[in-house]
């Protein structure tokens, strides 16, 4: 018989037998997670299934991220319904401020490797990172495995992204990471696993493999995988998910990141993907770095070495949304806070509020956005005349610097 890719791995040791693709298996999950978005509307559906207890309360974990703090009174009340429900079947829950779910999850030690792990939350793919098979479910969906702690699901083909080659200095992770979502496009990948592999892979830090496995649902990807070579793990923990060797795989897909130029993603979709020479000049009223594939402490760092001693335009806003109250806290022990600041970044609650347009820098008619961000649909950040563009912390930050869209390194194209 052939052999197994990881997601094929990680699910045959979720159910019975072995999880070939295109078979249809009910599985064990380890982990469950759901947002303020998503969280009210599970608990409504977990209640209308007969209530009850939850099949592993430890590990039903509930985030306010999304609105939070909480914008008007009928969020604060959905806020309360979270709190209320989580004290009383005893599951942890990450109150406003704490971070966005995703860093959360792995930063706060909930996602292991060669776990199965469901979040009712498109994003949940960012788990991946850990070289675990986690994915995005509805909130009904997400209140059955509450119920069972099972899931059914067909088992996705699995489409190899073998990256060759070094970064150049200056690009990171969603540089790479913006190619790719340009060449699969934003349905390319279906419901099909994207497994992350290659020399150039093996050299990325866990903050920036979250990256390269957050934007696999833009391509429409069931979970984006990545091979867990290049990461401090006990051999022990990973043995028994690489791939083997005569694995088999829709198709291979192959980068070569010592020739990739910084990238940026044009408005209206995210796979709208150029080198950015191709919109240098554009002028920039808001700048945003944050969001669950781009707030980590590398990425804060990556704009203060672009801002540290300038100032930035006052005809520019650049906000600022770590990932995590941990993470703003590093920020703020090591210098790099008071770097952003002083170039005059304003600093927001940990959470999602800009990204998903909810609150916490809404932008104006017409005006022009460059973000770290993910998504960039007509709308996303809650005005639909403003137009986005997503790109990396460093051009970002140098954008802003620049107040229109710059060539992080040479300045110009």
């Amino acid at each position: 018989m052939p052999g197994l890719t990881i997601a094929e791995k990680i699910l045959s040791q979720h159910t019975e037998g072995i999880a070939r693709a295109g078979a249809l298996i009910v599985a064990d999950v380890d982990a469950v997670m759901a947002s303020d978005t998503t969280a009210p509307l599970a608990i409504k559906a977990f209640e209308e299934m007969g209530g009850g207890r939850i099949w592993n309360p430890e590990r039903c974990y509930f985030v306010i991220d999304h609105a939070a703090p909480a914008p008007n009174e009928r969020i604060a009340a959905l806020h309360t319904l979270m709190r209320n429900f989580a004290a009383e079947h005893g599951c942890p829950l990450y109150d406003a401020g704490a971070g966005i779910c995703h860093q959360l999850m792995v930063e706060q030690g909930h996602v292991e490797p060669g776990m199965l792990f469901v979040g009712a939350d498109s994003h949940t793919c960012t788990y991946g990172s850990l070289c675990a098979f986690a994915t995005g479910v509805g909130s009904t969906d997400l209140a059955a495995v509450m119920h069972t702690g099972q899931i059914w699901m067909r088992v996705p083909q699995t489409i190899r992204i073998w990256v060759d080659g070094t970064l150049s200095p200056g690009l990171s992770a969603k540089d790479l990471t913006l190619a790719i979502v340009g060449r699969v496009g934003l349905s390319g990948a279906t419901y099909h696993a994207l497994e992350f592999a290659g020399p150039a892979i093996e050299q990325l830090t866990l903050s920036s493999r979250m990256t390269l496995a957050n934007m696999a649902i833009e391509m429409g990807a069931k979970a984006g995988i990545v091979h867990p070579a290049g990461l401090d793990l006990p051999s022990e923990v990973t043995e028994g998910l690489l791939p083997d060797d005569d694995a088999v795989y829709l198709k291979t897909l192959r980068f070569d990141a010592s020739s990739l130029l910084p990238q940026i993603s044009r408005p209206h979709m995210p796979d709208q993907v150029t080198d950015l020479a191709e919109v240098v000049g554009t002028p920039v009223d808001v700048a945003f770095i944050g969001t669950c594939v781009n707030g980590r402490l590398e990425d804060l760092h990556a704009a203060a070495e672009v801002l540290e001693g300038k100032q930035i335009p006052a005809t520019v806003r650049l906000m600022v949304a770590p990932a995590s109250k941990e993470v703003f806290l590093e920020a703020m022990m090591d210098g790099t806070a008071q770097i952003l600041t002083r170039a005059g970044a304003t600093f927001l609650p940990s959470g999602c509020g800009p990204c998903v347009g909810t609150h916490n820098g809404v932008p104006g008619p017409q005006e022009t956005v460059i973000s770290t961000g993910n998504r960039n649909f007509r709308g996303r950040m809650g005005n639909p005349s403003a137009s986005v563009y997503l790109a990396s912390p460093t051009t970002v930050a140098a954008s802003a610097l620049a107040g229109h869209i710059i060539h992080p390194l040479t300045g110009g194209q």
